[in-house]
């Protein structure tokens, strides 16, 4: 019997530095991504109080994440969106849906949208979950 390899924790440097958390965890052919804000390469959220950048941003964090992973968007099975005004989601759909497609085309894997009070981040109005499985 082949024994499993042990879970393996991925960090990119494009990605925000990763303190007392990863950014993603590669287990059993499974990629599991924390969650991704709209922040730069070094941790700041450049666009405060603008949810389609914060949004645009941060899937393509999610995207740098995967590939990172061994994965990518394509193989993603499950995105978890938490913002912290769904109104203001709402109202910005059609922006956010375009800026969706520029990194996930037309791939829409099962999604949960969950508002929330707010983030750990204090000026993050977006954070993003996956779940894919990775390339072969």
């Amino acid at each position: 019997m082949q024994r499993a390899k042990p879970p393996q924790n991925i960090n990119p440097t494009e990605l925000g530095p990763a303190q007392g958390f990863s950014h993603a965890t590669v287990a059993g052919g499974t990629v599991w991504l924390g969650g991704q804000i709209g922040s730069d390469s070094a941790g700041e959220i450049p666009e405060p109080g603008d949810v389609v950048a914060q949004f645009a941003r941060a899937i393509r964090n999610v995207s740098i994440a995967l590939r990172a992973a061994g994965s990518e968007p394509a193989n993603t099975v499950k995105l978890t969106y938490y913002v912290t005004d769904v109104k203001a989601y709402k109202d910005n759909l059609r922006a956010i849906g375009a800026a969706y497609r520029e990194v996930f085309g037309r791939h829409y894997p099962a999604t949960t949208l969950v508002e929330v009070r707010s983030l750990f981040h204090p000026l993050a109005l977006v954070e993003i979950e996956a779940v894919a499985v990775c390339s072969s």
